[in-house]
């Protein structure tokens, strides 16, 4: 591949690929000390609703995977990140002026179509520069700084409701997107020379999206990681209420969130050191067991336990969630991606967005179902894990009969 003549310095590269990346994890973790307030102005007869406001925005980011990775092979990696970023921020820019739960939820959707550049593309601009161990080591590092995020949004949300409202989080949306997409259109040159750009084919990508389904491994490991991905979203969905409603914890829930994501993030490294010695087969089931014993002595707890065991027992097991997710999603899709080298890029995007989409279909009742309590959550849990790691049971590595 003819590379462009000029980059950027390796440090800046990985700081722009990481903040852009980090858009997702910033317009969701950010939200979430803003669900009661959303809730009462805009839904105080179903104040549950307001959580929607995460799985929309997840549902979109899932839509625009389908095309935002064909569009830059086509296009260019740097028009279509900033193309999305416009929807991104207009988005925003109407979700924080919209009267009704169902602007907002619309605006949130949309947000997330937007948001779908930036997480897709800057994975191809990583490729597109830097190959193997290098790509790979490059790739460790954005994600490092990447789980930074989660630990620090809710706090920069909950200081920013404080001061300005609720709404005001969106301008923020606004104010972080200018930020990178001016970084990334004054700085990073683009990555993808004409010469390599390909004509958009959507049927091609129909052939790719049949072919992934047409290969069991792929398949099964699709299906395994989008009941991962329901575990993680569900959780998303109704974990700011279950610390405020449900253990009277709602002031301080940015912290709390904060130390799970900070220790949930050592999961990814754990993995990258022991999946050379068990394999990811291995450790996914291992991770999925450990889930359901977790899960149910959670909800074991919840009958029988004092009020501190209750709550710590869903500390633990909320923890075991987000955990779980970096144990088994990254080798889920290296298992899906496995037997499909010759379509890489479009097998990816297909294996992404049915991932995403499958997921949300699953978080949004779970969500839904929110009593006060972790209990709906805890038996979705034991249900969606049992499911897992059945099916990992089944799923064979390219050559294994």
């Amino acid at each position: 591949m003819t590379q462009p003549s000029q980059r950027l310095s390796q440090g800046e590269f990985i700081a722009l690929m990481a903040m852009l990346t980090a858009t997702v994890a910033f317009s969701i973790d950010a939200m979430l000390p803003a669900l009661p307030e959303i809730g009462e102005e805009l839904s105080p007869v179903a104040l549950n609703n307001a959580q929607l406001i995460l799985s929309v925005f997840i549902l979109g980011m899932g839509l625009g995977t389908f095309f935002t990775g064909p569009l830059s092979d086509s296009f260019g990696r740097k028009i279509v990140m900033i193309g999305g970023a416009l929807i991104y921020s207009a988005a925003a820019l109407w979700a924080y002026v919209a009267q009704s739960l169902e602007g907002v939820l619309f605006a949130r959707l949309i947000q997330g179509i937007g948001a779908a550049g930036p997480r897709v593309v800057a994975m191809a601009m990583i490729r597109d520069l830097y190959g193997g161990r290098n790509m790979a080591r490059i790739t460790s590092f954005v994600l490092l700084i990447f789980s930074l995020v989660p630990a620090l949004a809710p706090t920069l949300g909950y200081v920013i409701i404080a001061g300005f409202g609720w709404r005001a989080i969106f301008l923020s949306f606004l104010v972080f997107s200018a930020v990178t997409t001016l970084w990334l259109w004054r700085r990073q040159p683009e990555t993808l020379t004409a010469e390599d750009r390909r004509p958009l084919n959507p049927t091609k990508l129909w052939e790719a999206t049949k072919e992934v389904f047409a290969t069991e491994t792929t398949r099964l490991s699709i299906i395994v990681q989008t009941l991962g991905f329901g575990i993680l979203f569900s959780s998303l969905s109704s974990i700011q209420q279950i610390f405020d409603v449900g253990f009277g914890r709602g002031d301080h829930f940015h912290l709390w969130f904060g130390s799970i994501a900070v220790i949930a993030a050592s999961s990814s490294l754990l993995n990258a050191r022991i999946v050379g010695s068990y394999g990811m087969r291995a450790i996914i089931r291992r991770s999925f067991q450990a889930m359901v014993l977790i899960a149910v002595v959670m909800l074991i707890m919840q009958f029988l336990g004092s009020e501190t065991v209750r709550f710590w027992s869903f500390y633990i097991f909320i923890l075991g969630c987000f955990f779980n997710a970096g144990l088994t999603l990254g080798n889920l899709n290296a298992l899906a991606m496995e037997p499909l080298p010759h379509i890489a890029g479009l097998a990816a995007t297909a294996v992404a967005a049915i991932g995403t989409v499958g997921s949300v279909l699953i978080a949004i009742p779970v969500g839904l179902a929110f009593n006060g309590t972790p209990i709906p959550l805890g038996f979705a849990v034991v249900i969606l894990a049992t499911l897992a790691f059945a099916i990992t049971n089944k799923i064979k590595r390219p050559g294994e009969d």
